[in-house]
Parts: C-alpha cells; sequence; structure tokens
C-alpha cells in the first residue's frame, strides 16, 4: 500500500500585552528556539480546544481564542534527521488569563514577552519561519471569527459519523 501523505495539523496563539507577544523558549532536536504557544492538535477536541490547552501546557496561562489570524502551510526539512514533515498551522489571537502554578511540558525553557523588533531581531532562533509572519499578519489586523470554525460532532470521543469519509 502506498504511503499516504498527510500534513501535521498544529495551533498557536499570539497573545499581546502592551506591545509585547508571549513566546516560549524551548528545547528542540535543533537547539533552543523561540515559538508561540503552539502544539498539535490532539484526538477528540477541537482547534479552540487544542490552542487553550497548549496555551495552559506551556505557559501556565488560561487563554481565550477571540479570532483567527490565519492558515499557514510550511514544510520543515531536516536532513541531520531525515524528517520531511508539512505543518497546517491554525493561528489564534486572544487574551490570556489567570497563571496557574504548574510545571510547563517539557522541554519548556521558560516563557518570555517580546516587541515584535525584538523577535525580529532573533529570527535564527525561530522554530519556524511562520513565528514572526503570524505576529505581522496580526499587527497588520488580519482576523477571521471563530464562527468560521466548525468541528463536527464525531470528532469528540462517542460522537458518531454518518460518513466515514466525508471529504
Amino acid at each position: 500500500m502506498p504511503h499516504t501523505w498527510k500534513p501535521s495539523v498544529t495551533v498557536a496563539a499570539i497573545i499581546e500585552r502592551a506591545g509585547r507577544f508571549l513566546l516560549i523558549e524551548e528545547e528542540t532536536s535543533d537547539g533552543v528556539r523561540l515559538n508561540q504557544p503552539a502544539g498539535h492538535l490532539d484526538p477528540h477536541e477541537s482547534l479552540e480546544q487544542a490552542v487553550v490547552r497548549e496555551v495552559m501546557e506551556e505557559t501556565a496561562h488560561e487563554f481565550t481564542p477571540q479570532a483567527l489570524v490565519g492558515m499557514y502551510m510550511s514544510r520543515y526539512s531536516s536532513p541531520r534527521r531525515g524528517t520531511d514533515v508539512t505543518y497546517l498551522r491554525f493561528t489564534f489571537c486572544g487574551e490570556a488569563g489567570a497563571e496557574h502554578d504548574i510545571a510547563l511540558d517539557d522541554g519548556i525553557i521558560r516563557t518570555l514577552w517580546m516587541t515584535r523588533d525584538e523577535m525580529a531581531a532573533c529570527q535564527e532562533r525561530h522554530r519556524s519561519p511562520l513565528v514572526l509572519r503570524c505576529v505581522d499578519d496580526y499587527l497588520a489586523g488580519k482576523r477571521a471569527p471563530l464562527a468560521l470554525l466548525h468541528t463536527h460532532a464525531s470528532v469528540f470521543e462517542g460522537g458518531l459519523a454518518l460518513d466515514p469519509d466525508p471529504t
């Protein structure tokens, strides 16, 4: 059977306070990198649930998504590790809420707040070229209402789909 290509679905959060953006510093296979709070979509969750969960796991902050900044596709190729992955990233903006006293995800070194210019000055440390692009789109006012997103009940545990292949 031929290999089926499937992009890896991720979510990310743009959180701004007083001109600074909440970022994480994390240990990756390519060294220490900067990223927005971000991660993979897990089974049985909506995109909105995924971004709320990722922000909590990586920053210990509650997060309320308010809009979709954009949907981005990028490819990561690591000759050193022999991997080639295409990512489909859904980036949300919203408000950070209360900070909880919990351990951050494995690999997260710390959270930090940076201006757009500070981020631009260290692009070589970004986990992805999308880090700055998403901030620039946010600053340009790009927003789509969350109502554009729909998660069918079949996604959630116990939900049933009428058609096993809804494509």
